[in-house]
C-alpha cells in the first residue's frame, strides 16, 4: 500500500514503460474484479482526432448550468495530473488519488502474473475513474474522452447514452493507419448498438466508414451539415458568434469565448448532444443553460490569449489538422500583426507538413525543445523549415525572458505545438508576465 500521493503518482507514471497495449481484455478483467463499475454510471463517449477536449468542455458547462453534477475523464492533463478525473471542472484531491491507486494496484499486480500482462498507465487511470464515479463520488453523468483511436481504447469498455466523433485527421498513423478510412475505422469503434452517434467529420471517405458502422449497429447518426448545422458565423474579439439549427430546435446569435471556426463546430456538437439528452433521456436542459454554458466554457491551451500587452497566444496544435486550424485563424484575425512563432513537437508527428504550414504564416519562427521522452530536437525542426527568418532556442526559458520585454505593439507571439510542452511552459510564462 502506498502511504503518500507522491508514491502513488510515481507508480502510475512508471507504467508508461508498458507503452500502448491495444485491446480491452485487461480492462474487462479489472471491471469483473471491481464488480463492473462501468455499468453503474451514465456516460457520454467522445472520440476524434481534434476537438475532443473542447467539445467535452462545452457540454460539461451546459450540463452544469442545467444543475447536473458532471464527472469528466480527459487526457492529457494540462496543469496537474489529478485533473484527468474531475467533477464539475474540479480535479479530484491528492487523497482521493492515493485511495484509488491503492484499490487498483493489487489488481495490476495480479494481472501482471497472467498471460494478459500488466495494465498500462492509461488503463490504470481509466479503471480508477470508473471506480471513482460509480462507488466513491456518484454523479449525474460522466463525459469520457477517448485516449487513442477508439476501437481498442480502454475507455471503450463503456456503454454510453450517446457517442461523439468530433473529427478525423492524420495523427498517430503508425498505430491507427495511414488513410482517413483506416483511422475512421478505429474511431468508429466507439459506436455501440442502438446508441446515438454525433459527428462533425468532413472527409467523405471517413464519413462513409462512420455511416456504414452506424447503419450496421442501428445507431441513429446525427451529422453536422445534415441533422444539425451552423450559420451566420462571425468572429468576435474574444470568441465567436453563430446560429444553430437542428431537427429539434434553432438558436440564434450564440456566443462562445473560445476562438476559431473549429470551436464553432465543437460547440455545435455539444448543443446537439444536449438536445438529444433532453429529448430522449429526460435531462432538463433549457435554452438559457446552453447559452450560458457555451459562453463560459474555457479549455486551456486552445488558442488561448494569455496577454493583450504584450500580445501572446498559446495553442496546442499538435498535428497537421490542428496547425491548419491555427494558421487559418491567424490569417483571418491577425494579418495586420507581425507574427512570431515558438514551436516544438513530439518526434512521432508529421513535422514536415506542420512546419510547412507555419512557415507560410509567420514573420519569424523559433524552434525549441523540452524534456519529454518523445520530444523533437530543436535542430531537427529547424532543418525542416524553409523560412528565411528561422532560429533555434534550445532553452525556451531564456528565449521568453529575452523576447517578451522587447515585443512591440504590433507583434504577436504564438507559442504552439505539443500540449505537454505548453503545460510545462505556462506556469513559467505567467510568472514572467506578472
Amino acid at each position: 500500500m502506498f502511504q503518500t500521493y507522491e508514491q502513488a503518482l510515481t507508480w502510475i507514471h512508471a507504467r508508461l514503460r508498458l507503452g500502448i497495449k491495444p485491446g480491452l481484455a485487461r480492462m474487462e478483467w479489472m471491471m469483473e474484479r471491481l464488480n463492473h463499475p462501468e455499468r453503474r454510471i451514465k456516460t457520454i463517449h467522445i472520440g476524434g482526432t481534434n476537438g475532443k477536449g473542447s467539445t467535452l468542455t462545452f457540454l460539461r458547462c451546459i450540463l452544469e448550468e442545467a444543475g447536473c453534477k458532471v464527472g469528466t475523464f480527459t487526457s492529457p492533463f494540462f496543469e496537474q495530473f489529478n485533473e484527468r478525473i474531475s467533477v464539475n471542472g474540479k480535479a479530484i484531491s491528492d487523497e482521493e488519488m492515493l485511495e484509488l491507486t491503492n484499490i487498483i494496484k493489487p489488481l495490476a499486480d495480479e494481472l501482471e502474473s497472467t498471460e494478459l500482462g500488466g495494465p498500462t498507465e492509461f488503463e490504470v487511470i481509466t479503471a480508477m475513474s470508473l471506480y471513482y464515479f460509480a462507488k466513491k463520488n456518484p454523479v449525474d453523468i460522466v463525459l469520457y474522452e477517448v485516449g487513442l483511436g477508439g476501437r481498442f481504447d480502454s475507455t471503450n469498455i463503456l456503454h454510453p447514452l450517446l457517442s461523439i466523433i468530433t473529427s478525423i485527421g492524420m495523427d498517430h498513423t503508425n498505430i491507427l493507419g495511414d488513410t482517413y478510412e483506416k483511422i475512421a475505422t478505429e474511431k468508429a469503434g466507439i459506436i455501440k448498438s442502438g446508441t446515438p452517434i454525433l459527428t462533425a467529420v468532413k472527409q467523405p471517405e471517413a464519413l462513409n466508414v462512420i455511416e456504414t458502422k452506424a447503419k450496421e449497429l442501428k445507431a441513429a447518426l446525427y451529422q453536422l451539415g445534415k441533422e444539425f448545422s451552423v450559420s451566420n458565423h462571425k468572429s468576435l474579439t474574444r470568441g465567436e458568434e453563430f446560429s444553430f439549427r437542428s431537427i429539434f430546435q434553432s438558436l440564434q446569435e450564440i456566443q462562445i469565448s473560445m476562438l476559431g471556426q473549429h470551436q464553432v463546430e465543437n460547440a455545435s456538437l455539444a448543443i446537439m448532444a444536449a438536445q438529444i439528452l433532453k429529448q430522449y433521456f429526460a435531462f432538463l436542459i433549457e435554452e438559457d443553460d446552453i447559452r450560458k454554458g457555451l459562453h463560459r466554457a474555457y479549455w486551456p491551451g486552445r488558442m488561448e490569449l494569455i496577454s493583450d500587452q504584450p500580445f501572446i497566444m498559446m495553442d496546442g496544435a499538435h498535428n497537421e489538422e490542428g496547425i491548419g486550424a491555427l494558421v487559418q485563424e491567424l490569417k483571418a484575425r491577425y494579418s495586420n500583426k507581425q507574427i512570431q512563432i515558438l514551436f516544438t513537437a513530439l518526434a512521432d508527428k508529421d513535422l514536415n507538413k506542420m512546419i510547412h504550414l507555419l512557415d507560410g504564416v509567420t514573420d519569424k519562427i523559433t524552434f525549441t525543445e523540452f524534456d519529454f521522452p518523445r520530444a523533437s530536437q530543436a535542430q531537427s525542426l529547424y532543418d525542416l523549415s524553409s523560412s528565411e527568418n528561422k532560429h533555434i532556442a534550445q532553452n525556451w526559458q531564456q528565449f521568453l525572458t529575452k523576447t517578451i520585454p522587447e515585443m512591440k505593439e504590433n507583434e504577436l507571439l504564438v507559442i504552439t505545438g505539443s500540449l505537454y510542452f505548453l503545460s510545462s511552459l505556462k506556469p513559467f510564462l505567467l510568472k514572467l508576465l506578472n
